[in-house]
């Protein structure tokens, strides 16, 4: 069974990953964004987000829509700055995968052979655009789930809450 997967399809599902993080650190605000729980290894919504942006930047913008574009992968996680930047840039972002979703074959291959330093799985050279769309979204998805809990920590460990 071929199963496809349409540009249209995977931007409802994308879109939803990406509002609601926005919406979780905008809520969260400035301050509580930027923080780290004090758990080792968990990062804060500001940084995951910050992470989802550069990750969707490489994955689509580059290898579906020959965009070039430069990563410092392992800052991404300690990244911190203004939401209201950060927010921007979500919506530019939705704007600029929409373009390069123009070039979108979901059978033909990505337009070079992802970085192996972006992923663990180590075996890109049979993969195609459709997967690249799906591995984005596995990103985001997990993602989300990670600012969800992170915003509930957060929040349990305020003081006066």
């Amino acid at each position: 069974m071929k199963m496809e997967i349409s540009d249209r399809d995977f931007l409802i599902f994308f879109d939803r990953a990406l509002d609601g993080m926005s919406k979780i650190v905008g809520e969260l605000g400035q301050e509580i964004s930027n923080q780290r729980p004090n758990i080792e290894g968990v990062n804060s919504p500001y940084a995951v987000l910050y992470h989802c942006v550069s990750l969707t930047n490489y994955w689509i913008g580059t290898l579906i829509g020959s965009r070039e574009t430069k990563r410092d992968r392992n800052n991404e996680f300690v990244a911190v700055g203004d939401i209201k930047s950060l927010l921007t840039s979500v919506e530019t972002l939705k704007k600029q995968v929409r373009l390069d979703l123009q070039n979108y074959q979901g059978d033909q291959p990505p337009t070079e052979i992802p970085n192996v330093e972006y992923s663990p799985m180590k075996n890109y050279t049979d993969w195609n655009q459709a997967q690249v769309l799906l591995h984005t979204y596995e990103e985001l998805a997990q993602h989300h789930g990670h600012i969800e809990i992170t915003k509930d920590i957060l929040i349990k460990s305020k003081p006066n809450s």
